[in-house]
C-alpha cells in the first residue's frame, strides 16, 4: 500500500522546503554542479585521444553532487566509500525489478531463505549504516539554527519537534537513502543515454557545440540561464530524457477514494502503476515518436517547445522532487562537455544496442567512448 499518510505529507513538505532552500534552481546549486563537473572534465583530459567506459565517471559525480546536498560531502573518484555506495546501488537496482523480486513479492513463504534478493537488503543496510556515522558525526559538529546541508536541518527539526510531530533519526536515514538513489541513479542512466545517441547522431553532436560555441563565446563557463539562449540544446536533453525513459512506472500512486475511470472502477486504495512509455511514445503526440530526433521538442521556428506528453518526472503529489536539480544537472554537465570535447563511437565497438537493461530504472547497456579535444579547446 502507498502511504498517503501524515508521515508522508509531513516529510515531503520539508524536503520540498529544504531543498529550495539549498539553492534547487539557485545559483548556489549551479555552482556545486559546476565545481563537481571539473572532476570529470579532469578525467576525460587524461584520456583523451584513448577510449574509456564512462559508467563509474557519471555514476560518481551524480553521487557527489546529492551527497553534497545531503551531507555537506564530496568523495574523491577512487575513495573506496563511493566505489562500495555505487555498487551496491547498482547491485540494488538490478535486483529490485529483477525475476527474485517478482518472487519475493509474490510468494512471502520464501524471504526467510537464503535467496539472492536478500544482497539487496544487505547493500541497504550497508548505506544505511554509512548514513549512521555521517549523521553521528553531524551531531557532533552541528550549530543549531545555522545548518549546513539537509541533516542539518533534520536534526534541527529533531530538536524543536513537538509531540505530534514524525521526525526520528530512523527517518532521517530512510529519507537520505531515497533521495540518495533517486539524485544517483536517475541522473548518471540519463547522461548514459545522453552520450550513447550524441555520438552516433554526430551531426546532432555537432549542431549542439555549434550553438553552445555561439552562445557561451567569451564566456568562462555556462550557467542555467542560458538554457533560455540554447533553444536546440535543450530540445535534444529533452529528448534524450524522452528516450531513456529512466523510470519507466515512476513513482507508485495510490487511489485516496473509489473512483472510475474510461469505463473501469477502481476501488478505494488500490495501487496504481502508470506507464509512462504509454505517454513518451504515444503515436499522435510526437512528430516522431519512435526516433532520436530533437524535432519534436522545436516548433515551426526552431523555438523549445515542450509537449503535455513529456512527463518524465510523473505528475500529480508525488512527482519526482528533485526535478529542479536533475534538469540543473542534465544540463549544466552536457554543455560543458559538449564545449571541450567531442565523443566518438570506437569503431572497434561494432553497431551500437539502444536496448536498455530493465532494472527499478533503465539503464543503457555498457559501453565506450572514444574522447577527444576540441581544437578551439
Amino acid at each position: 500500500m502507498v502511504d498517503y499518510g501524515p508521515m508522508w505529507r509531513e516529510h515531503r513538505r520539508f524536503a520540498l522546503k529544504t531543498l529550495r532552500n539549498f539553492g534547487l534552481g539557485k545559483k548556489s546549486m549551479e555552482d556545486r554542479i559546476l565545481e563537481e563537473i571539473q572532476h570529470t572534465v579532469k578525467t576525460l583530459e587524461k584520456n583523451s585521444g584513448q577510449t574509456l567506459s564512462p559508467q563509474v565517471m557519471f555514476h560518481n559525480a551524480a553521487s557527489n553532487i546529492i551527497c553534497q546536498v545531503l551531507f555537506g560531502k564530496r568523495y574523491k573518484y577512487d575513495d573506496q566509500t563511493i566505489k562500495l555506495i555505487v555498487r551496491c546501488f547498482a547491485e540494488m537496482t538490478k535486483i529490485a525489478n529483477g525475476p527474485w523480486a517478482m518472487l519475493y513479492d509474490s510468494i512471502p513463504l520464501i524471504r526467510r531463505l537464503p535467496l539472492p534478493f536478500n544482497k539487496a537488503f544487505e547493500n541497504m543496510e550497508i548505506f544505511l549504516s554509512h548514513a549512521r556515522c555521517l549523521v553521528n558525526e553531524h551531531k557532533k559538529t552541528r550549530v543549531s539554527g545555522e545548518p549546513r546541508d539537509f541533516v542539518d536541518c533534520y536534526l534541527d527539526e529533531l530538536e524543536n519537534k513537538n509531540d505530534e510531530s514524525m521526525f526520528s533519526e530512523e527517518h532521517l536515514r530512510r529519507i537520505s537513502f531515497d533521495l540518495y538513489v533517486a539524485g544517483t541513479d536517475t541522473t548518471s542512466n540519463t547522461l548514459l543515454t545522453a552520450f550513447l545517441y550524441l555520438m552516433n547522431y554526430p551531426h546532432i553532436q555537432e549542431q549542439c557545440q555549434k550553438e553552445i560555441d555561439q552562445v557561451l563565446e567569451g564566456k568562462d563557463r555556462v550557467t542555467f540561464e542560458d538554457r533560455l539562449s540554447m533553444p536546440y540544446m535543450q530540445a535534444v536533453i529533452h529528448e534524450i530524457q524522452r528516450l531513456a525513459n529512466t523510470v519507466p512506472l515512476s513513482a507508485f500512486h495510490c487511489t485516496t477514494k473509489d473512483t472510475d475511470l474510461m469505463g473501469y472502477s477502481i476501488p478505494k486504495g488500490t495501487m496504481i502503476i502508470q506507464n509512462l512509455n504509454s505517454v513518451l511514445r504515444e503515436e499522435g503526440q510526437w512528430k516522431f515518436p519512435l526516433e532520436f530526433n530533437p524535432e519534436n521538442f522545436l516548433n515551426e521556428q526552431g523555438e523549445f517547445a515542450k509537449p503535455e506528453a513529456f512527463m518524465p518526472f510523473s505528475a500529480g503529489p508525488r512527482m519526482c522532487l528533485g526535478e529542479g536539480l536533475a534538469r540543473m544537472q542534465l544540463f549544466l554537465i552536457t554543455v560543458t562537455l559538449l564545449r571541450k570535447f567531442s565523443f566518438i563511437w570506437p569503431d572497434e565497438a561494432g553497431k551500437p544496442d539502444f536496448t536498455p537493461v530493465f532494472g527499478v530504472t533503465l539503464t543503457p547497456k555498457p559501453y565506450t567512448m572514444k574522447v577527444k579535444l576540441r581544437s578551439n579547446h
